[in-house]
């Protein structure tokens, strides 16, 4: 066993440590996100860093088409960016990330109308750990954390966010609804993801 300090609150966690006597990943991303959940922004950057291979790895195995891919770590992400407060410290991060990361691709699958036989729920995963999507009031951020980051977005940006990644919108229903084009909300999307993480790395440098 060895001694971790958790430099805001100086209090000791016994860990127990792997073979090489290196952290186990599932603990160095509980760390970082821990970390992050107290406002630390630069191991908000390390574990987005850091875990994103792993998300890719998840939705390669649960999307058909590779061009998905993208698409399904980009929702994926935002679904921890805004749920990133409910994890519990020592609950292990893979199962957690890999739920969100699933359900995520069945919605990318579900849009393109092809889930059909892909549908397979980790159900370990999905019974210990909560639905990002679908827990309401006790799953919903901060209010201040979302304005934080999407503050810097245009208008139209902001509502094609709104439509398409937190109401779930399909791009055709987005387009309807807020009178744009499906090719100008997909720039817009990818414009304010883009302007959003330009922020996250901006707090880290200057945290």
């Amino acid at each position: 066993m060895a001694p971790l300090v958790d430099g805001s609150s100086l209090v000791q966690v016994e860990r127990p440590l792997a073979s090489d006597n290196e952290w186990l990943p599932d603990d160095r991303w509980s760390d970082l996100l821990v970390a992050a959940q107290l406002g630390d922004a630069g191991a908000y950057r390390q574990f987005v860093t850091s875990v994103t291979p792993f998300v890719s790895g998840v939705a390669r195995r649960r999307c058909w088409s590779a061009d998905m891919i993208p698409d399904v770590v980009q929702d994926t992400m935002l679904s921890v960016h805004r749920v990133r407060h409910t994890y519990q410290a020592g609950r292990p991060v893979k199962p957690w990330l890999a739920a969100i990361a699933v359900r995520r691709s069945i919605d990318a699958l579900r849009r393109r109308g092809r889930l059909q036989a892909r549908e397979v729920h980790n159900q370990a995963a999905y019974e210990s750990y909560a639905d990002p999507g679908h827990d309401g009031e006790e799953l919903r951020p901060p209010e201040h954390t979302l304005a934080q980051f999407t503050a810097s977005l245009s208008p139209k940006q902001k509502q094609a966010l709104e439509l398409v990644k937190v109401r779930e919108m399909s791009l055709s229903e987005a387009a309807s609804a807020s009178g744009q084009s499906v090719a100008l909300l997909k720039v817009n999307i990818h414009r304010a993801i883009r302007k959003m993480q330009l922020e996250v790395a901006s707090d880290a440098a200057g945290a």
